[in-house]
């Protein structure tokens, strides 16, 4: 199999993968921003909204609202970076972690016992491929289309 056809079947089954684990979510579940923000500070660390937006390829335009719906809502603490005043730190409470891991639960249940049906062989080879896929989410983004075509940015 060539470079192009395993991008190909790896997309396929992300995607599908990715809508059946967004079925599996429960009532009320947190937005997928908030997952992003959360799972991002408990991750990392305490940081900037900025880093947050840069570390996710989001716009922290984009993530403003979530952060502020976070901090209202006991998820997220805010603080004045010592270093530079006019900075925020962003970190995950413990009411934001434990939010995180129920809302993550019952997915994860789902996930589990769908593995439990392949071979320990097929699960370490799984788990070897989780650690790929995050590799992969961390590579640098590729240009966008008007910087592919050598057209000025806007």
């Amino acid at each position: 199999m060539d470079t192009d056809d395993c991008a190909q079947a790896l997309l396929q089954g992300l995607l599908r993968l990715g809508s059946r684990l967004r079925h599996e979510r429960p009532p009320g579940a947190l937005t997928a921003n908030k997952i992003i923000v959360l799972g991002h500070l408990r991750r990392n660390g305490p940081c900037t909204p900025s880093a947050v937006a840069l570390a996710e390829h989001q716009q922290l335009q984009a993530l403003t609202r979530t952060f502020a719906e976070l901090e209202a809502d006991g998820l997220i603490t805010r603080q004045r970076s010592e270093t530079d005043r006019r900075a925020s730190i962003l970190s995950i409470a413990d009411a934001g972690a434990q939010a995180l891991s129920d809302d993550l639960a019952q997915r994860a249940a789902w996930l589990g016992g769908a593995l439990g049906a392949l071979s320990p062989v097929e699960q370490q080879l799984l788990a070897l491929s989780a650690q790929l896929l995050n590799q992969l989410a961390d590579a640098p983004a590729t240009a966008g289309p008007d910087e592919q075509a050598g057209a000025p940015a806007p």
